[in-house]
């Protein structure tokens, strides 16, 4: 009686060692770091159980419904320095954005990705693209399509303001939505 159990062990383990082997993906994920400032809100025991319209999973829901007048929303995202992450306070403006490229489907946006003047001119063209395609990458999630958003980065060469200062460096620490 010994034999057969001895017999399907292996073949069992083999069973679930192909399984598995099956289920593993050569394809790499890109990590985009998220920013959160409000701990405490990611949900503990019983977070959806709530009537306060958050899900389970802590994540407030998006009405995706309904029409968006984009003229009366932000256009311009900005950065912290030397980070391409879309902060908290700027998801309104992502969202809504991302709301009336859901509602119309035609509708086509050009994001530029902006730097300060401080790092290399290739260091900024690239940091630039990386926040251009952050918030790109937050209103695909949020509903809108690949084909509808455009990135590009001009890096430092577009300035909104001038001087060598922190408040000039934050304002050209940027992201600006353009319609196409």
């Amino acid at each position: 009686m010994n034999t057969p159990h001895r017999f399907h062990t292996p073949a069992l383990a083999l069973v679930v060692a192909l399984a598995l082997a099956g289920c593993a993906s050569s394809v790499k994920l890109d990590e985009t770091p998220v920013e959160t400032r409000t701990p405490g809100t990611a949900g503990g025991a019983g977070a959806g159980a709530s009537g306060s319209g958050t899900s389970q999973s802590g994540v407030a829901p998006v009405d995706l419904t309904g029409k968006t007048d984009t003229a009366s929303v932000g256009k311009v995202v900005y950065f912290d320095f030397d980070s391409f992450v879309v902060k908290d306070e700027y998801r309104g403006i992502v969202e809504a954005n991302a709301k009336a490229l859901t509602a119309n489907r035609s509708k086509r946006i050009v994001i530029e990705g902006h730097a300060d003047e401080r790092g290399g001119r290739e260091y900024n063209l690239a940091l630039g693209q990386k926040r251009a395609e952050a918030v790109g990458r937050a209103m695909v999630l949020l509903g809108a399509q690949d084909a509808q958003i455009e990135s590009v980065s001009y890096g430092e060469e577009r300035p909104a303001a001038t001087g060598s200062d922190e408040a000039a460096w934050a304002k050209n620490r940027r992201a600006e939505l353009r319609d196409r």
